[in-house]
């Protein structure tokens, strides 16, 4: 044999045909393996994916229920600011003296306590 033979036997194993044998009895309780793991496995996603979503996304559509003008909030993109005039879907963010910008309440990402702005 030579040497790449011998690298190539270490790294890919030879098939070998085995033989025959006669079907064995099913082991008690085999058949309900795959339907257990099944449900584990939904469980597992539901209580690490969907149920942590959706808490998430039902704080977040309480907390933009709950906006009013005053409120100083910080977006998404990270402006500051305090709500001049709100709307349905819009609202009207003061960032500065006389500069306001029109923005969808969707873009609040949280809301501060009442006189942070004035502390930065």
């Amino acid at each position: 044999m030579t040497m790449l033979e011998n690298v190539v036997d270490f790294f890919i194993s030879s098939a070998h045909a085995d033989t025959v044998s006669a079907p064995t009895a099913a082991q008690p309780g085999g058949n309900f393996a795959m339907p257990i793991i099944l449900v584990m496995f939904v469980l597992f996603i539901y209580f690490t994916v969907w149920r942590p979503q959706n808490k998430r996304a039902k704080e977040q559509r309480n907390m933009l229920s709950s906006l009013a003008m005053g409120d100083e909030v910080v977006t998404a993109g990270g402006l500051m600011g305090k709500i001049v005039k709100i709307s349905d879907s819009y609202m009207v963010l003061s960032v500065s003296d006389n500069v306001q910008i029109t923005m969808q309440k969707s873009s609040v990402a949280n809301v501060l306590p009442k006189g942070t702005l004035k502390a930065i």
